[in-house]
């Protein structure tokens, strides 16, 4: 099986399992999606949707956070972790959005990453969501799932994602990444994967591996 055809089976086994797959982060605009995907960074998507609708109250778009005295921001976000360098990444993209975007989230790769607290994971997930381009979002769940499926032999991300966008239909890319995220969360759980009740072990380098291996010690 290549590893194309493997996709195209990991396909439909996660399109009966989680369908739409939404992302997780709850957002109104672009600008909201960069701010909650940064206060994400080592924290819980649940963590921080209890934490932005108050936020987004007080700091509505680029402008507010531009103007934004650190110490209050910091004191929204607080509960989130790192709270410290995340309020001045927020701070000062706001500012730059302001001054070489007039505000508006810019579209392509390497605008975004002109932007304090933006990555590749960040820019790809906005592209990926808001403007409905192909892109491929490697977090943790993404980069694990994908190398025991073997999908890539990488662990750096930005290698990762370039073997997954050579096989990844590009109109499938960003529901891709969002159902890896729930897969990751209910059945290929870390340290725990739940491979004898997971669909995707029969094409799954990992589980297959596993199941040589208790037959090895079965003999």
């Amino acid at each position: 099986m290549t590893k194309k055809e493997k996709v195209s089976f990991i396909r439909e086994k996660l399109n009966e399992l989680y369908g739409e797959a939404p992302c997780t982060l709850e957002y109104q605009d672009p600008f909201h999606l960069i701010v909650a995907a940064q206060l994400a960074a080592q924290c819980t998507d649940a963590r921080v949707n209890l934490v932005t609708p108050a936020l987004f109250a007080r700091f509505p778009d680029a402008k507010a956070f531009a103007e934004a005295d650190i110490l209050e921001l910091e004191r929204l976000i607080h509960s989130t972790g790192f709270y410290h360098n995340k309020a001045k990444n927020l701070k000062r993209c706001g500012e730059v959005l302001l001054t070489q975007y007039g505000g508006v989230v810019p579209e392509t790769m390497e605008e975004l990453l002109s932007l304090p607290g933006v990555g590749r994971k960040i820019a790809n997930l906005v592209i990926g969501d808001v403007f409905g381009k192909p892109a491929i979002v490697v977090d943790t769940h993404c980069k694990r799932i994908t190398k025991l499926l073997g999908l890539t032999k990488e662990t750096d991300p930005p290698k990762v994602e370039k073997d997954l966008v050579k096989i990844i239909p590009p109109e499938y890319s960003a529901l891709f990444c969002h159902q890896i995220v729930e897969h990751g969360r209910n059945l290929c759980i870390a340290r725990r994967p739940r491979c004898a009740d997971c669909p995707l072990a029969v094409v799954c380098d990992f589980a297959i591996k596993g199941q040589k291996q208790t037959k090895k010690e079965r003999a």
